[in-house]
């Protein structure tokens, strides 16, 4: 049985950005698969490596971590000389670099796109009232940040450099669900040519088609 075990299930933003680092670093885990919207109420053997029942829930021996972007740190430190060796750059400044992107990505661009995400793509389908006055206001917040990063990709072809990293990787899931299942927000990233040959780059490399089939699959038991 392999030494890392991701519990969580693929179609949570959460688990997909570190299947992606995994499938990467060519780490062997083991995915267990739980739903999304059970929260507490799912299996006691789970809940007791995650009492408060988050989506997502990464063990490696004797660590345990719950938050997907320190869980990807992790990996590309722990599995650094494997697998794809340029997730955080090869020197001081190129991981400077890198980091920064990463705390762009988790305070500028998560906080708009997942809830766009929330209001556009997944209330519907539970009957939850659309907030507009958010909707617009995130809308507002996304295309800033769309427009910060058209400009640093007409000179890069990746947010971190010329090469592709966690930066990039961090933002695969939202953009995924926002291209693919909100239209009027895919519009946002098909106005901006950098951004989307930029898109197209990331979301065609096989290690993150592999998370989409996964996400494709039957959905969670645990």
């Amino acid at each position: 049985m392999a030494s890392v075990q991701v519990f969580g299930s693929p179609a949570s933003a959460e688990v997909a950005r570190v299947l992606t680092c995994l499938f990467e670093k060519e780490v062997e885990f083991q995915l267990i698969r739980t739903d999304t919207y059970k929260g507490k109420n799912r299996r006691p053997d789970y809940l007791k490596l995650q009492p408060s029942g988050e989506s997502l829930t990464y063990e490696d021996g004797k660590n345990t971590l719950v938050d997907s972007r320190a869980i990807c740190l992790h990996v590309a430190n722990t599995y650094a000389e494997q697998g794809n060796k340029d997730l955080l750059g090869r020197g001081r400044l190129e991981r400077a670099s890198i980091e920064q992107w990463l705390r762009t990505e988790s305070q500028i661009f998560d906080p708009p796109s997942s809830t766009l995400v929330f209001y556009l793509a997944f209330a519907p389908l539970q009957g939850i009232e659309r907030d507009e006055e958010e909707v617009q206001k995130s809308k507002k917040e996304l295309e800033k940040v769309l427009d910060i990063y058209d400009k640093r990709l007409n000179e890069m072809s990746f947010l971190a450099g010329d090469k592709f990293t966690l930066a990039d990787l961090a933002h695969l899931p939202n953009t995924h669900r926002l291209m693919t299942m909100v239209p009027e927000c895919a519009a946002m990233f098909e106005e901006r040519p950098n951004v989307m040959k930029w898109w197209e780059a990331i979301s065609g490399r096989p290690k993150w088609t592999r998370v989409v089939d996964l996400q494709k699959e039957a959905p969670a038991v645990a």
